[in-house]
């Protein structure tokens, strides 16, 4: 059975446009990525609990934000490595320089021995849907056009 995750892509309109919020995951991996490597915050869940309660735990562990804003269901999408991304989006209006990621630890350097600990995520940053499409994970950017066709839907009288 494929790993299933959920997640919110937060939204808010700026000047008459749509930004969307999205997440830089943390530790030496990821360090020198930045094209392709952002994603919606997010993570896994198991059958036992509800996809948009796990999508909004997600949220507030990611970005110390608890998430009230109703959800807007976003359908699912599937990562190259064969994770299952169950989306929500929220319209909310956040300071993404003052988040607070959890963390985890991993031995690094690898094979040293030594344990260090590092965020979940290292930054966000609200972005235009265009250049969100450039930076996020590339399984991910039918989430953006998702949004857009329900942003477009909601602004047609």
């Amino acid at each position: 059975m494929p790993v299933r995750s959920a997640g919110v892509l937060a939204f808010r309109t700026t000047s008459g446009a749509v930004e969307v919020l999205l997440v830089h995951p943390g530790g030496p991996f990821w360090r020198n990525k930045d094209l392709g490597a952002w994603s919606i915050p997010k993570g896994e869940y198991d059958a036992s609990e509800p996809a948009d309660i796990a999508a909004r735990r997600e949220f507030a562990e990611e970005l110390g934000v608890p998430l009230t804003a109703p959800l807007l269901p976003l359908g699912e999408i599937k990562q190259r490595g064969g994770k299952i991304v169950i989306a929500f989006a929220a319209e909310v209006d956040l300071d993404a320089t003052a988040i607070r990621s959890n963390s985890f630890e991993i031995e690094w350097p690898p094979g040293s021995g030594h344990m260090q600990s590092f965020p979940e995520i290292d930054r966000a940053a609200w972005f235009s849907l265009a250049e969100a499409s450039k930076h996020i994970n590339p399984a991910q950017a039918a989430l953006l056009d998702r949004l857009a066709e329900i942003r477009r839907k909601a602004d047609k009288p």
